[in-house]
């Protein structure tokens, strides 16, 4: 675990080595790293805090798990490692990665996500929130929000309406956006 404060207003988090992400609000100024790996001897959360912005990487020595076959595919996903981030609601959030799950708990921050696959929960939507993915499932809850979303091969479904490639809808008196941009990823979007 690692907790921190700064000034900067971006906080940047590598994926690399990790299975699962959970992004959570903060109730203090501090930064809250928690990381959880079970195959690994020596578990690192390294952090670079920079006038600009905050890079939180991960660095794993020891054992590493066995490959794993999965569907004709040989894979060393499924390390077994999970970071929960707290973040102070004034960050703005930048996520990187390849094959990694995102969990969002209905964050407050501006949020962006750049990764190749995997599933994506973000909650209730509250502010600026943009996503690109090549595959995997999204799931968002959308209230008072713009909506722009396009996924090529996959399916958009906005509560029981399946939509083909686009859906775009513009709210009233709201500045809160989520863009998805994906080539095969799901997409489910609920309203209340």
């Amino acid at each position: 675990m690692k907790k921190f404060e700064t000034l900067a207003n971006e906080i940047n988090i590598y994926t690399e080595g990790l299975d699962n992400i959970i992004l959570e609000n903060s109730d203090s100024d501090f930064i809250q790293v928690f990381l959880y790996a079970e195959s690994y001897d020596d578990q690192v959360i390294l952090i670079d805090n920079k006038k600009n912005g905050v890079d939180v990487k991960f660095h794993f020595e020891g054992t590493e798990t066995r490959e794993v076959i999965f569907r004709k595919f040989v894979t060393k996903r499924l390390q077994r490692a999970t970071v929960t981030i707290k973040i102070p609601i004034s960050k703005k959030v930048y996520v990187f990665g390849e094959t990694v799950d995102v969990e969002a708990k209905s964050l407050k921050n501006d949020l962006a996500i750049y990764i190749e696959n995997g599933i994506v929960k973000l909650g209730s939507i509250n502010s600026n929130t943009n996503l690109k993915l090549y595959s995997g499932n999204v799931f968002a809850c959308v209230k008072d929000v713009n909506i722009d979303v396009i996924s090529n091969d996959g399916k958009i479904k906005i509560n029981k309406n399946i939509f083909k490639k686009k859906f775009k809808k513009l709210g009233i008196n709201t500045n809160k956006k989520i863009t998805i941009n994906t080539i095969k990823a799901n997409i489910f979007l609920t309203s209340k």
